[in-house]
């Protein structure tokens, strides 16, 4: 076996071929296959073809419904609820999509909800979604408990990341700000586990509330939040608008995102577009160019979404390495049904 270079086009094909022969729908599947894409296009593979494996175990034992029918409902003129039906996030977001923007441009700003959800891919593609449409993009989404609050030892919320993206005024963003309430993404965690590699010093404690380097025992612990207590109420703030405002499930009534115990997680996710139209218009643009000005003039500074900017340029240009063992086990996939 050799690792095999693939372009964008392969891998998502190959993501779409994999999930539909798990019993995922068209729809569902060509929809996480183009999540599954991206990840790879941007170098978060912890979140491309390493998580189909993972995805396909789900739809066969049932934490997500591959068939699901998701049910968009409008509750206000700003404000949209889509019931994903223990179906895949991304299908669902799809799902409100055009109804969600056509809302923020209307009202000003708009509120889409989900909830009996499931893990939404990299969350910062869909603020940038929102960015690439004209509109200011705030996205939440929570994850099974794995993060203890400070001074305790029993995980309370999950890594819940929260992004941000701006519009550039020309079909783009301007700036993605992705981060966890965690120090590290637990799929990093996850990652190094199946590797059989060590974690860093300050990721993660046991379950007796010890600091480790194990994998292993880091996923049967608590992951730290980053910047101790102000990182935990980050955490509790995307709790907050991503279960308890969605009506989903709590983090700590989730089952997990990986392996094959609980039922579906039944977790949420909040998005909010803003129109800059309907605020300060044309100088929201003139305002942002001064601020990101003024950290890009600065030499060795960086805007957050960079480096994933730089990964897309070269990785477009020279495609994906993909592990052999993974393609092995890809291809294996495909071929079983």
């Amino acid at each position: 076996m050799t690792d095999r270079r693939m372009t964008l086009d392969e891998i998502e094909a190959l993501a779409k071929a994999a999930l539909q022969a798990a019993g995922a729908s068209q729809e569902a599947a060509q929809s996480v296959a183009r999540s599954t894409r991206l990840a790879e296009r941007d170098g978060i593979r912890s979140h491309g073809l390493l998580y189909i494996p993972i995805y396909v175990e789900h739809l066969r034992c049932g934490k997500v419904d591959g068939a699901a029918k998701q049910v968009v409902t409008h509750p206000r003129p700003a404000s949209l609820r889509v019931d994903a039906a223990h179906g895949f996030a991304h299908t669902a977001i799809d799902a409100g999509w055009s109804d969600f923007t056509a809302a923020a441009r209307a009202c000003g700003m708009a509120a889409m909800t989900l909830y009996r959800s499931y893990n939404c891919g990299v969350l910062g593609h869909h603020a940038e979604r929102l960015a690439e449409s004209g509109l200011l993009g705030l996205c939440f989404t929570h994850a099974p408990a794995s993060i203890a609050p400070p001074g305790g030892q029993v995980p309370v919320i999950g890594t819940n990341p929260f992004a941000l993206a701006v519009p550039d005024g020309e079909g783009g963003a301007m700036l993605v700000i992705d981060q966890s309430a965690s120090v590290v993404a637990k799929s990093e965690i996850l990652l190094r586990a199946r590797q059989g590699r060590a974690i860093e010093a300050g990721w993660a404690l046991d379950a007796q509330g010890q600091p480790t380097m194990e994998a292993e025992a880091a996923l049967k612990g608590s992951m730290l939040p980053a910047g101790g207590h102000k990182g935990f109420g980050i955490g509790l703030m995307v709790e907050i608008m991503a279960a308890a405002l969605a009506g989903a499930q709590l983090s700590t009534e989730a089952s997990p995102f990986s392996g094959i115990q609980g039922g579906p997680p039944a977790t949420g996710q909040c998005l909010l577009a803003f129109d800059p139209a309907g605020f300060s218009g044309i100088g929201f643009e003139q305002s942002m160019r001064r601020l990101v000005a003024s950290i890009t003039k600065q030499s060795g500074a960086r805007l957050p979404g960079a480096r994933r900017r730089s990964n897309r340029q070269q990785i477009e240009r020279d495609g994906v390495l993909v592990d052999a063992a993974l393609m092995a086990r890809l291809d294996a996939l495909v071929q079983k049904d």
